[in-house]
């Protein structure tokens, strides 16, 4: 299905009142450029400073602007997907809201886009943010992300990606998902790139994001390698575990009966030096795959009754004759 407009940027916002008018301006200063339809969506992601304020001034004066007001923080992810629900555009072109991400990147995601790809990824290959709380785990993340799925993407953590609209058709977004995109994309049957693009230090406002968030990329890791390798056949996936583990029980198991009816000094047996972590291992393994059944229950009920992961408070319309073609400069 066409859709009406050609451009839309999808901008998740939270609490960042001292970047979003001159976000704005950057913005519009670059699309203006571009000879194309466009609008851009921002997501108040439940601020709790003046943004939503910035917004709702903004979009009074911008017919070309929409806002998606989110009743609490929900998280990027969420965000996103509210993003991607409520826009009209061919392609989808996401960044960040702080500043850091340079809208001067977006003729060349376009461009990258018109060779024949449906995803093109942006590579943050002098990111400016501290080393050790942010750049050291994220190459760690990156390159076991790329590893696991297969996509040898540099900076799969990079906001700025483009994608056209129908590939997510096939794609629903959950948990901490929006950094795997273009796995999930390339699940899909995507083809995708990756270009160099411009980072800039933060100069307004805190980051939302700390070192803590390592553990959930690796339990979406887990569920992505589930979902992308074993959704067709998730016996693979828990069988095989299983019997190693049976195996491992029968063996440990015999020593402990051999020992009983052969052993006849009273040295503690197998069986009792090892309990403890023949529990931990067996009782881990279950966790894991409890896990990942109850991921993918979690999106048996989201899907079957169609409800999203997010809640909308407000919305800002603006009137649809702005999707005007914009002459180039």
């Amino acid at each position: 299905m066409e859709r009406p407009i050609d451009l839309s940027l999808i901008i998740p916002i939270f609490n960042e009142e001292e970047n979003i008018v001159l976000l704005h301006e950057r913005i519009k200063r670059v699309l203006n450029e571009q000879g194309c339809s466009f609008e851009v969506v921002y997501v108040d992601d439940g601020s709790t400073d003046n943004t939503i304020m910035l917004l709702q001034s903004i979009v009074a004066h911008d017919s070309s602007v929409k806002v998606v007001q989110l009743r609490r923080n929900f998280g990027q992810t969420a965000a996103i997907a509210a993003g991607v629900d409520h826009s009209c555009g061919e392609v989808l072109i996401f960044m960040d809201g702080d500043l850091q991400n340079d809208p001067i990147d977006i003729p060349r995601l376009l461009a990258k886009l018109r060779e024949g790809y449906d995803v093109v990824s942006g590579w943050r290959k002098n990111r400016q943010d501290a080393h050790l709380s942010r750049k050291l785990p994220s190459w760690l993340a990156n390159r076991l992300i790329a590893k696991v799925t297969g996509i040898r993407l540099h900076d799969f953590g990079c906001t700025l990606k483009a994608f056209r609209w129908d590939v997510f058709q096939h794609i629903r977004l959950y948990g901490e998902m929006h950094r795997f995109l273009p796995a999930y994309a390339a699940i899909a049957g995507a083809k995708i790139a990756e270009i160099e693009v411009t980072h800039h230090p933060r100069q307004f406002g805190v980051s939302k994001y700390g070192i803590s968030r390592t553990i959930r990329v690796l339990l979406d890791l887990l569920t992505l390698k589930m979902l992308g390798t074993y959704r067709t056949r998730p016996l693979h996936a828990f069988g095989i575990p299983g019997l190693l583990l049976l195996l491992f029980g029968f063996i440990s198991g015999g020593t402990v009966v051999g020992q009983n009816m052969f052993q006849r000094s009273p040295r503690q047996s197998f069986g009792q030096n090892q309990l403890l972590p023949l529990l931990g291992l067996g009782f881990g393994v279950q966790c894991l795959m409890a896990g990942i059944i109850a991921e993918l229950l979690i999106r048996v009920y989201y899907e079957t009754q169609e409800k999203p992961i997010y809640v909308v408070k407000n919305t800002f319309p603006y009137a649809q004759a702005a999707f005007a073609e914009q002459e180039i400069a």
